[in-house]
């Protein structure tokens, strides 16, 4: 009868350092940090309020609560942006959480009436874990910082020209509907991994997902624009929804790990206006495909979106190295070659 209580307290002793004996109250005054403003970072990394009077807090939060102070004095973080730091660093981790407890909750269901076992496997999974997100943290920090060095003295390494683009799954909503859990989940898994491992080989980088779509950039525009034509290629199948692809290009504000620009908006709007399969661009990413051989880049009829008038579309497909069946290689592509270069040369109105 006692055993799952047992397992809690064993849970609690090596996930969070120790038995859960403080308040909001008392964890703000023995690391010294004043209580606003631990209520205001415990918001910030994703966990609900606590009353008063609740005792949830252990040796480890006052702990981690002067090392943020450390780091405050430091001149590293400061009180402007904590809070924000805090609230990346809390969603990155709690997907991560999820996804380990998910594990967790597979084993339990493997050993219903013991539960001590559960403790014993984080045990010994505890440690290999935190090795591998620690050697994972410091090769993201790594590439990074190999950015930060190649950079000038006075070059702003938080503004970038980078390609945008957007992926999504062509009615995903109606399809999961008759779905159950395992399979959506499955499917909603190969998605992300055949996404990040494309992402990955054309040099970019995933910069979130969120259940049918996924967000990645790249420096260079033909990388972007290979990942848009062999992501719907490669994820292709008869019980598979279709993939669609928008992407731009211009300069973007990189912050926490997440984009913003109204490039990131106009990726988007692009995306919703594809066809299954396709990719549209912006005339800019256009532009910078203009002479590869490897691309036909098309004009399409402009169009008005939220947020966006005039919008031109630019549908691109890849080049044929060989005439394949219907397709026309003669004087009507070179025709639609010269008219998409006219369409590049005029100025935007």
């Amino acid at each position: 009868m006692d055993a799952v209580p047992d397992a809690r307290e064993a849970m609690d002793r090596l996930l969070l350092g120790g038995p859960r004996r403080w308040t909001r109250a008392e964890v703000a005054r023995r690391s010294g940090v004043d209580p606003e403003r631990t209520q205001r970072l415990w918001r910030a990394l994703g966990f609900a309020d606590v009353g008063d009077d609740d005792e949830v807090f252990t040796d480890d939060d006052v702990e981690a609560l002067r090392t943020l102070g450390a780091l405050i004095d430091s001149g590293f973080v400061d009180l402007d942006t904590e809070a924000s730091i805090a609230r990346a660093m809390g969603q990155s981790l709690s997907r991560l959480a999820d996804w380990q407890t998910d594990m967790l909750a597979a084993l339990l269901r493997e050993h219903p009436d013991e539960p001590v076992d559960a403790v014993r496997a984080a045990e010994m999974l505890l440690p290999l874990m935190r090795e591998v997100q620690d050697y994972v943290w410091r090769r993201h920090l790594s590439a990074n910082a190999e950015r930060l060095l190649a950079a000038g003295p006075d070059e702003a390494t938080d503004r970038r020209e980078l390609a945008v683009g957007f992926a999504d799954l062509v009615g995903y909503t109606s399809r999961s509907r008759g779905m159950g859990g395992r399979e959506l989940g499955a499917m909603v898994e190969d998605f992300e991994g055949l996404t990040a491992d494309l992402v990955a080989r054309h040099h970019g980088r995933v910069v979130k997902t969120v259940g049918d779509g996924v967000l990645f950039t790249c420096t260079s525009a033909v990388d972007a624009v290979e990942i848009g034509l062999r992501l719907p290629e490669e994820w292709a199948a008869s019980d598979r929804p279709p993939l669609r692809v928008g992407a731009a290009h211009g300069p973007v504000l990189t912050r926490l790990g997440d984009v913003y620009s109204p490039v990131v908006n106009l990726a988007s709007r692009l995306t919703s206006l594809a066809r299954p399969g396709t990719v549209l661009v912006d005339q800019d990413l256009a532009r910078l495909l203009r002479g590869l051989r490897a691309y036909r880049v098309r004009p399409l009829r402009r169009v008005s979106v939220r947020g966006y008038d005039h919008l031109q579309p630019w549908l691109v497909r890849r080049r044929p190295g060989t005439p394949v069946p219907g397709e026309d290689t003669g004087p009507f592509e070179d025709f639609l070659d010269d008219y998409a270069d006219d369409v590049l040369d005029t100025p935007p109105t």
